[in-house]
């Protein structure tokens, strides 16, 4: 059995924990990483300057994307100057609660050349078809890139 397959097939547990601080603040713990200070955000009466559960679940979609596609870069030995990637989320009010409606994530790709560009573009739809978070998300994600030739 290959080291691919073996991780293929294991589970994984991952931890974090939450400790509330005052009024609509806390902050995020994990081992050996950085704190971070969270609230509520301030379209729901929190306080700005904070991270919040929202911007971190879009974030958490955002980087497993660009996780997931440097997975395949690799994979494919795919050669790119850059990745950078927006995501907006909508969030409304259906069947009684607020949910995410919507999720659009903009990577933008730069290559060097048209073969290159091929590559990429597999790697970013194999990337939506397999990241982690989407794929454990019912929220429907769409993933619109740009792939662009990197200027010289």
């Amino acid at each position: 059995m290959n080291k691919n397959s073996e991780v293929r097939y294991k589970k994984f547990v991952f931890k974090t924990a939450t400790k509330w601080i005052e009024d609509r603040k806390g902050k995020l713990l994990s081992s050996g990483k950085p704190t971070l200070q969270i609230s509520t955000p301030p379209e729901f009466s929190g306080p700005s300057g904070y991270w919040s559960p929202e911007e971190l679940f879009l974030c958490s979609i955002n980087s497993c994307i660009m996780t997931t596609f440097l997975y395949f870069a690799e994979k494919f030995s795919l050669s790119f100057q850059s990745y950078e990637s927006e995501v907006e989320g909508e969030v409304s009010f259906e069947e009684g609660r607020y949910l995410f409606s919507s999720i659009i994530v903009r990577p933008i790709i730069k290559v060097k050349s048209q073969k290159e560009e091929e590559k990429a573009k597999i790697a970013i739809e194999k990337s939506e078809k397999y990241c982690l978070i989407s794929c454990s998300v019912k929220t429907k994600i769409t993933v619109i890139p740009k792939i662009q030739k990197a200027d010289r």
